[in-house]
């Protein structure tokens, strides 16, 4: 991972037709050749989807990806959007989703976007296929959008490992450009495995992964529904440990779903339970005591700034904090101090350093958070943290993210 790339660099909606695959179906349609749209078809399937093509620009740096969906013949639509994660996101918020409306080619059933990318570029996507008024399609108020999110479908000629959902959801494709970051540990074959196991400690639920050798380090995972039933962070750590990346870490994936906002906005009384009732119980009932500077915890977005306020409030208990696409914009209006955005990190500016070590990871497509992590890496620099920070050329995505958290729990528990 690397880079900070701002969104104006890194993507860009270009005609369909500068795809060169595209032009060639487009000429044997109006050349009127029977097999042209088959044809088409039986390339895509060969090659995966989308298509990953030079820059129409020449710039070895960027690719020309077109993302493509085959109509129902029994079903037609009357638009498809193509819903790349958080790019599409920003223009949502915008009020504008027309930069993500497919077009057809005529004479076909072929629907097609094609976007400008950087060549390191990681993303979820997904189809949403409207059959009614392109106003209603295009509509951005949240009950839309929640309408678009329930029922969007994954791309059927994708070949990257999908993400799977939660809540009924469909599961999303995702898009790996050629030079983004490798994930070595998302997928992989067989490793001795650990053991997993479900708790409930103190009325919560909780999933405990004990590695396959007696654990020397611990991770402390919100967000836990996710990364346990979703994402089987559990294997992944597996791999991690197989591959020698870090000590035999036991996972407590602690479920925060329920009361996520009440639990992941700076909570002292939740981080206070995480230090006082989650970690001794795990010692006591599962042998896993290690100090402090051998404990991480570790989220994303809510989660993320959860991580950077819990080593700042329990160093005791928590020596290491791994953070990812951290909500460091967040105002705690019940502050001593009074309302004001970025409370952490002014608290991180004013108050005595902490011996703790702390990984902050965000994407360069974030534009609601990217400033606000780079302010407090800047902060924790001139106050004498050890932190590493990377910025990878993706969104607020567990397909970034997945990737991220192994590798961050490699750079603060590995050798």
């Amino acid at each position: 991972m690397g880079g900070s790339g701002d969104l104006c660099d890194s993507f860009r909606k270009v005609f369909v037709v500068r795809s060169p695959l595209l032009r060639t179906l487009r000429q044997a349609v109006r050349a009127e050749v029977p097999s042209a749209e088959r044809d088409f078809w039986d390339r895509v399937e060969a090659k995966g989807t989308p298509l990953v093509e030079a820059d129409p620009d020449g710039d070895p740096a960027y690719r020309l990806v077109t993302f493509l969906w085959r109509d129902d013949p029994e079903r037609p639509a009357t638009d498809v959007l193509a819903l790349l994660h958080t790019v599409t996101d920003k223009d949502r918020h915008a009020g504008d989703l027309a930069p993500h409306l497919t077009e057809r080619v005529p004479g076909t059933g072929v629907w097609a976007l094609s976007h400008r990318l950087r060549a390191d570029h990681r993303a979820s996507y997904q189809f949403y296929v409207a059959r009614g008024p392109r106003e209603e399609t295009l509509r951005t108020d949240r009950a839309a959008w929640l309408k678009v999110l329930d029922e969007a479908l994954p791309d059927p000629y994708a070949t990257a490992p999908g993400l799977p959902s939660r809540d009924g959801r469909n599961p999303a494709s995702v898009m790996e450009l050629p030079q983004a970051p490798a994930q070595p540990y998302v997928q992989g074959g067989a490793v001795r495995t650990g053991r997993t196991l479900s708790a409930e400690v103190d009325g919560r639920r909780v999933t405990v992964h004990l590695p396959a050798a007696p654990a020397l380090a611990v991770a402390v995972l919100l967000d836990g529904e996710m990364w346990g039933p979703v994402l089987d962070a559990p294997r992944m750590a597996d791999r991690l440990h197989a591959a020698g990346a870090v000590p035999p870490t036991a996972l407590l994936l602690v479920d925060t779903m329920g009361r996520r906002m009440e639990d992941l906005s700076c909570s002292g009384e939740f981080v206070d339970w995480l230090a006082d009732v989650l970690v001794p119980w795990a010692a006591r009932e599962h042998g896993v005591a290690v100090p402090a500077a051998r404990t991480v915890i570790a989220g994303q977005s809510a989660g993320g700034l959860t991580a950077a306020y819990a080593v700042h409030r329990r160093p005791d208990r928590f020596g290491r904090a791994l953070s990812q696409s951290g909500s460091f914009w967040w105002p705690d209006e019940n502050a001593p101090d009074g309302a004001g955005p970025e409370w952490l990190t002014r608290q991180y500016a004013r108050a005595a350093h902490r011996p703790v070590r702390i990984h902050l990871e965000v994407g360069a497509q974030e534009w609601m958070l990217l400033a606000e992590n780079r302010r407090l890496r800047n902060v924790l620099r001139a106050r004498g943290y050890e932190v590493t920070y990377e910025e990878f050329n993706g969104g607020h995505d567990y397909a970034c993210w997945r990737g991220g958290l192994m590798g961050g729990l490699a750079r603060l528990l590995g050798p």
